[in-house]
């Protein structure tokens, strides 16, 4: 059991209808919070006093609770998942937070013209998954499954791809971004399956149709600041958006010819 005494916060949270509507912060008092919750089960904490006080409660994404699926998507404190290096907030605990005097704590959506708020500090992210469902996948028949040792990939490619993979499309490298922009996400996609031999294959129809799909969605260029790697909670690299816009390059070449 915990011996820490509780702790106070102020909390100045974004609340907005829908994405027509004006939004605006309203704070609300949490008190004798331990030191050791999670910061979403503080913002239930808070949401339970608003339910007995009769007021609507704060909309705010979450599923598994488990730093896996991305779903926990808040900017706190002018940060995407709040303080902390690769974690989400699902992950972030309030002992991370200075409660003297009544700390403050600011809570917003994710900004993004791609990302229309669906209420509060829920965001609408299909944009994601229309990006996926571009290209984002093997739809040829690469056969059964080989042995381990059949189709020989070095181990720093396949490192590669596996970090490429673990992006879980949250929309922390979107938040971050001065421009708003996707390419973190979209190059990480791309890159889990352009490394490796099944998405050879498809590598030139899969990041022309990806990145066309990322400027339908409205998403903002890349300038290279790097905050949407600094911020990013499972560490992609920007490495991978270096060899997505030479993948899709090449692939503008070739189509044209």
């Amino acid at each position: 059991m915990s011996n820490h005494k509780g702790l106070n916060f102020t909390l100045k949270v974004w609340r907005q209808k829908n994405a027509a509507a004006k939004g605006e912060f309203k704070e609300y008092p949490v008190t004798n919070v331990s030191p050791d919750s999670s910061f979403l089960e503080m913002l239930d904490i808070m949401n339970e006093d608003l339910l007995h006080k009769g007021e609507d409660p704060v909309y705010f994404d979450h599923d598994c609770r488990e730093g896996i699926c991305g779903m926990c998507s808040l900017f706190i404190n002018g940060r995407p998942h709040g303080p902390g290096e690769e974690i989400t907030v699902c992950q972030l605990h309030m002992r991370e937070f200075n409660s003297q005097d009544g700390g403050v704590i600011t809570i917003e959506p994710w900004r993004a013209a791609a990302f229309p708020v669906i209420k509060d500090l829920v965001v609408d992210r299909t944009a994601f998954d229309r990006i996926q469902q571009a290209g984002g996948y093997v739809s040829i028949n690469t056969g059964g499954i080989p042995d381990a040792n059949a189709i020989p990939i070095p181990k720093e490619i396949a490192d590669k791809a596996m970090d490429a993979a673990t992006c879980i499309g949250c929309g922390a490298c979107v938040a971050a971004c001065k421009n708003a922009s996707a390419m973190l996400f979209v190059s990480a996609k791309v890159s889990q399956f352009s490394l490796l031999p099944q998405g050879q294959a498809e590598k030139s129809r899969r990041v022309l149709a990806m990145v066309n799909q990322m400027d339908e969605e409205g998403f903002g260029a890349c300038t290279n600041t790097g905050a949407c790697e600094a911020e990013c909670p499972k560490g992609v690299s920007l490495e991978n958006i270096a060899r997505m816009n030479r993948d899709y390059f090449g692939a503008a070449i070739s189509t044209e010819h």
